[in-house]
């Protein structure tokens, strides 16, 4: 996704271009004697800031008369930092926390009657993955598929987001706290976390600047991809794993201890794949294009380069088959799974123009500013505004001799184009005009990818790139210059003039419907044998989630809100199953669409139907046509009764 460079703290050899070798030479040679051909000083990020070569921005006295082998070796131990920059560190970390806090600020005034965001439909799905996933701890059950939803034929986890390792982690919240804590918790902590995560990476290895890297993490975060996923997609804003898996791919291409660095990159890789596999290709496919970059950029090294990453990559690959071997199979072969996204892939992607435009939730955007540029209001992974590009092209042009910056804009433009989708825009309307993602859209995996999430890549790639920028201003032998001082001075002020706009709002927030006492006391207990349904009228995919968290997913419930086959003989994608013959009946009454009459026919359908689900019991909440519903119940089921707040009507004799 990025182009990390080479280290502020590791050691380069004091003789110059003579001690470096052959491949590096022309990078080496850059920070040498490039001083007179731009403005500041010789850059971190030259081809061995890409290639993860010895090259460095550290002071002088920083750099010992080594090897550049040495140096490489040196570098694997990373020094503890001063006090003084630990407490920066800390005052960082706090500074993203603060940030996290403000965006997620109301949903924390009311944790358990408030959805966060304008997609609760999503939240609840993510509140329900979690609550399962504690489930699945607590009764040693299997986190890649279930049948507690979408009772019987259940829903493959893996085809969905199944938030296997956020869900272990978060497992002791959710089981204290409940689902709607943990998920709060966790899209909080994903701003924070993934902003850190850059700013440390971007701090030890490629700027010496702490402001610059500062600016780097708080744009990778703070910009409007994350914000806007933050509307009910934890998967997507959980990047923190993101800059060290690409850090330690650079790492690889330095050659070394190949085996060694190859196992952490494997560890760092089945980590994300158990978080995000989405957000783990997009890093893969990111990585792809730096490498590309970098061969067009510098080919006879990217050559050389290329024997110890493969290497290395072989190493992480065979960790991460062993690693992912069932989780794979259950992806793409097990039971439920899916082939393909549903829907044209043009209906989720971004318009070419979005990204000069403001979201919904940034301080120059507004609800309607995003409205005909996205799919939705969480799919606004572009939309820059004017300033920022400006300031971009700005950078890009003025370190245009740096490789490492010339590849970052290889990257930004080529997942920017990827992100308009498989025809080209013109304002708010498609063209028949075919674009670059038509040519890989059928290709597996790629059919499976939201078009628009492609930019979540130019996001990471602009934020690397005005870390570099900001770390050349604040460099020392510019600013010891009047001069340099000056335009030091006037960079921050277009920077922040740039990046204000698109500075984060606060979040919406909306009420949740009740869940009946009846299941959070659990009370239901009494009336559902374990592994058994619970049907909730009418049967709609939202209520069966709802009251399923409420109860960590230890009642089965039937329909709900996923992705899966279109038929057992069709595995092309489709949103959720056909409701059963009895729960369209439910709704149609529910909505006033029929009356309460029901012949031999319904009856006999609505007592196959619980069986069909394994129900032992159907329940019936406060809710619209409530007397309605209750009169068709007791038809279908004979007479029910009132157990706490709900209408409860035991199937068992119908359903065993």
């Amino acid at each position: 996704m990025t182009a990390p460079g080479a280290r502020a703290h590791d050691p380069v050899p004091s003789h110059g271009a003579a001690s470096a070798p052959q491949g590096d030479a022309d990078a080496t040679n850059a920070t040498v004697t490039r001083t007179d051909e731009r403005p500041g000083p010789a850059p971190a990020g030259t081809s061995d800031a890409v290639a993860g070569g010895t090259a460095a921005a550290g002071p002088a006295s920083t750099r010992g008369d080594r090897t550049a082998d040495t140096g490489r070796d040196a570098a694997l131990a990373e020094p503890a930092a001063p006090p003084r920059l630990r407490r920066v560190d800390l005052l960082v970390a706090l500074a993203y926390l603060a940030g996290a806090l403000w965006v997620t600020a109301r949903g924390w005034l009311d944790v358990d009657g408030r959805f966060l965001g304008a997609r609760p439909d999503d939240q609840g799905f993510n509140e329900w993955m979690l609550a399962y996933a504690a489930h699945a701890v607590s009764q040693l059950e299997n986190p890649f598929f279930t049948t507690l939803q979408n009772a019987p034929s259940g829903v493959n986890l893996m085809t969905n987001v199944g938030l296997q390792l956020p869900g272990l982690v978060l497992a002791p919240f959710t089981l204290l706290f409940g689902a709607p804590f943990s998920y709060l918790l966790f899209i909080t902590l994903n701003l924070a976390g993934t902003g850190y995560a850059w700013y440390h990476v971007l701090s030890r290895h490629l700027v010496a600047s702490r402001a610059a890297a500062f600016v780097g993490g708080l744009f990778c975060a703070f910009a409007p991809a994350l914000v806007s996923h933050s509307n009910g997609h934890p998967h997507i804003t959980a990047q923190w794993l993101v800059p060290f898996i690409l850090w330690r791919v650079v790492r690889l291409a330095r050659g070394g201890h190949v085996v060694r660095d190859g196992l952490v990159l494997g560890a760092f890789v089945t980590a994300q794949f158990f978080v995000s596999l989405e957000i783990l290709f997009l890093t893969a496919l990111g990585c792809a294009m730096v490498v590309v970059g970098f061969l067009v950029a510098r080919p006879r090294e990217a050559l050389r380069r290329a024997r110890p990453l493969l290497a290395g990559l072989a190493v992480t690959g065979v960790l991460v088959g062993l690693a992912a071997a069932y989780p794979l199979w259950m992806q793409f072969a097990g039971p439920q799974h899916r082939v393909g996204h549903p829907g044209n892939p043009d209906a989720y992607a971004l318009k070419l123009g979005s990204y000069v435009r403001y979201a919904t939730e940034s301080i120059a955007g507004s609800p309607t500013s995003a409205s005909g540029w996205a799919p939705n209001a969480t799919e606004q992974a572009s939309f820059y505004g004017w300033s920022l590009l400006v300031l971009a092209l700005a950078a890009g042009w003025w370190l245009r001799r740096e490789v490492v910056v010339r590849v970052l804009a290889v990257v930004a433009v080529v997942s920017a184009v990827l992100s308009v989708g498989t025809t080209w825009t013109w304002d708010t309307r498609r063209t028949t005009v075919p674009a670059p993602f038509a040519l890989v859209d059928n290709l597996p995996v790629f059919d499976s990818m939201v078009a628009g999430r492609f930019a979540l890549i130019t996001t990471a790639a602009l934020g690397v790139l005005l870390a570099v920028a900001g770390d050349r201003v604040a460099a020392p032998a510019l600013r010891a210059q009047p001069a340099g001082r000056l335009a030091g001075g006037l960079a921050a002020v277009v920077a922040l003039a740039a990046l204000l706009p698109i500075l984060p709002t606060p979040l919406p927030a909306t009420g949740r419907p009740p869940v009946p006492d009846f299941v959070t006391s659990g009370h239901w207990r009494e009336h559902v044998a374990p592994g058994r349904t619970l049907v909730p009228v009418p049967v709609a995919d939202m209520t069966s989630l709802h009251w399923s968290t409420a109860a960590l997913a230890d009642f089965a419930v039937p329909q709900g809100y996923f992705l899966a086959p279109a038929s057992a003989t069709d595995p092309t994608g489709r949103w959720g199953v056909d409701p059963q013959p009895t729960a369209k009946l439910l709704t149609a009454v529910a909505r006033g669409q029929r009356d309460t009459a029901v012949n031999p026919a319904d009856v006999a359908q609505a007592r196959a139907d619980v069986r069909y689900w394994k129900a032992d019991a159907v329940v019936l909440p406060r809710t619209h046509r409530r007397a309605a519903l209750r009169t068709v119940l007791d038809a279908l089921y004979g007479p029910g009764r009132q157990v706490d707040d709900v209408w409860l009507w035991d199937v068992r004799p119908y359903s065993r």
